[in-house]
């Protein structure tokens, strides 16, 4: 029985000794990196949307809208 809980002990410092070593770890990418990534991509994206908005509402829609109505127009 001591030696399972010898090991046990073990087994839970050797787990705490490599959660410390994964914490402190310099290897992975820190959040203001992430949070800078994330507020470009939100940025880039916004920007593309308006751009379609406006290409959309100024200058596809109206042509489309005339063409469906010269289409539909049985008087001419």
């Amino acid at each position: 029985m001591k030696k399972k809980i010898s090991s046990a002990k073990k087994g839970f410092a050797c787990r705490l000794l490599r959660f410390y070593a994964r914490v402190s770890s310099r290897r992975a990418e820190g959040f203001v990196d992430s949070a800078i990534k994330i507020l470009i991509a939100v940025v880039i994206g916004a920007l593309l949307l308006a751009g379609l908005y406006a290409l959309f509402g100024n200058t596809i829609l109206p042509t489309v809208t005339q063409r469906i109505k010269d289409m539909f127009n049985y008087a001419g």
